[in-house]
């Protein structure tokens, strides 16, 4: 029989209460010890509960977690995580018991179950509909599949205040996005570049922040305000930062399933330290279910922009986009997006077409989770520039793959690794460019 061992003081309560233990000769340091099978263990952490006696309780269901067999193993994080999540108030910690759990039995769905309910009790909304399709998807029995579906849509609405927050530093072979040639072919000849017009490597940091506030408007619609803020910030080269900030107020109407968001807000843009841009942003998204491991979700927006540098840049971009989420069994999934947007501007040399799709894929690996996603637009432009001797169309290809360390021991961020690799191929010379990088950072969500 397996065995885990305690110090006396968990033996004496273990006597107190009833329970059988078996005393082992004193230690060589004069201080006496007993040694405990696991069932006997397991029956004094629940006699210490009863008694709530939650320290005693805490310090069993621990050393059992060390235990060599794998199902004692399981069964003492599963309990450790509903002791630190009900009655200890330590959500993080219980989460991250589960998660070890998850570790090794990925098709463990009351598991997944469990973990959905503490996130939803942390504020992590996301991830906690990401467990219940994975639970779904390794298979529920009827009725605990209804209340999941039931718990799902649920999600959609339940939280009044939240947001998400990453944090990196980077490096960058290019953070201009430009061209490395030193000449720029144009109808008056080649044009030698300057260095801010060449391709540029550098670090800098970068930071992405979302928080919304709902408030209810009657059974089927709230009221949704959000904030949003980009940032791309390089100390030694401010001259290519770039920030932008959204703001975004809107109802949000459910009807069975669906669920439909409309919004508007103004948006601001500075690039190189400078006001650059300001927008009056318009959209409508629409979610759809389809069936117990997919979503579908289609979104139309409008941008009306002010461009403060070049007038000859104002007008209005409509975009159409279809997205398509899918859960592949309990420990990945995929998804497909496809995007058109129409750009129209007061001078045709900067109105255009572009179409762009982006399919990413996504699988845990024990705490780590790894996210790849592979993307191609197409850009026409509607007229050639004065200055340029070709009408501008673009090619571009990007690459982009993360691994990141759910949430352990740095409550609530989770740290993450991320590289970038992208080619633009244009007929205009100043946007033909090659670019990678690579990130280090943080990301949580409340």
């Amino acid at each position: 029989m397996r065995r885990a061992s305690l110090p006396l003081v968990a033996a004496l309560v273990l006597a107190l209460s009833g329970a059988a233990a078996a005393q082992t000769p004193p230690a060589t340091d004069g201080a006496e010890s007993v040694t405990l099978d696991a069932p006997a263990l397991f029956h004094f952490a629940e006699a210490s509960a009863a008694d709530g006696d939650f320290a005693a309780t805490e310090a069993a269901y621990r050393a059992l977690t060390e235990d060599p067999n794998p199902e004692y193993r399981t069964e003492a994080r599963f309990r450790l995580a509903r002791l630190l999540a009900d009655q200890l108030a330590r959500p993080e910690e219980a989460a991250f018991q589960l998660r070890r759990i998850l570790a090794e039995k990925p098709g463990a769905s009351a598991v997944r179950l469990a973990l959905a309910r503490i996130e939803t009790q942390l504020g992590h909304r996301g991830a906690a509909a990401r467990e219940l399709r994975a639970a779904e998807a390794a298979g529920l029995p009827p009725d605990v599949e209804r209340m999941v579906r039931f718990f799902s849509y649920a999600l959609l609405a339940a939280k009044p205040v939240g947001g998400s927050l990453e944090l990196a530093a980077s490096a960058d072979s290019n953070i201009n996005r430009a061209t490395r040639s030193d000449t720029l072919g144009t109808v008056l000849g080649d044009f030698v570049l300057g260095s801010d017009a060449r391709a540029r490597s550098g670090w800098g940091f970068s930071a992405q922040a979302q928080g919304f506030v709902r408030t209810g408007i009657d059974r089927n619609a709230t009221l949704l305000a959000e904030a949003s803020l980009a940032a791309e910030l390089h100390p030694h080269a401010g001259q290519f930062e770039d920030v932008v900030l959204a703001l975004r107020l809107g109802p949000e109407y459910a009807s069975g399933a669906d669920r439909i968001t409309l919004s508007a807000g103004p948006v601001w843009r500075w690039f190189g330290r400078m006001p650059y841009s300001r927008a009056l942003s318009i959209s409508a998204i629409w979610q759809h279910p389809l069936g117990k491991r997919a979503q579908l979700r289609a979104n139309l927006g409008v941008l009306l922009i002010d461009n403060l540098r070049n007038d000859l840049q104002d007008g209005a971009t409509v975009s159409l986009g279809v997205s398509l989420d899918r859960q592949l069994g309990a420990k990945g999934g995929a998804g497909l997006q496809l995007t058109a947007i129409r750009t129209d501007a007061d001078d045709r040399g900067y109105g255009d077409n572009t179409v762009s799709t982006a399919a990413y894929a996504f699988r845990a690996f024990g705490r780590l989770t790894g996210v790849v996603t592979l993307g191609y637009s197409h850009l026409e432009g509607d007229a050639r520039l004065v200055l340029y001797p070709r009408r501008r169309v673009d090619d571009r290809t990007s690459l982009v793959a993360s691994l990141t360390w759910r949430r352990s021991t740095l409550a609530r961020f989770a740290p993450f690794i991320r590289l970038r690799a992208e080619r633009n191929r244009s007929t205009v010379e100043l946007y033909d460019y090659r670019r990678t990088a690579g990130e280090l950072g943080l990301s949580a969500s409340f």
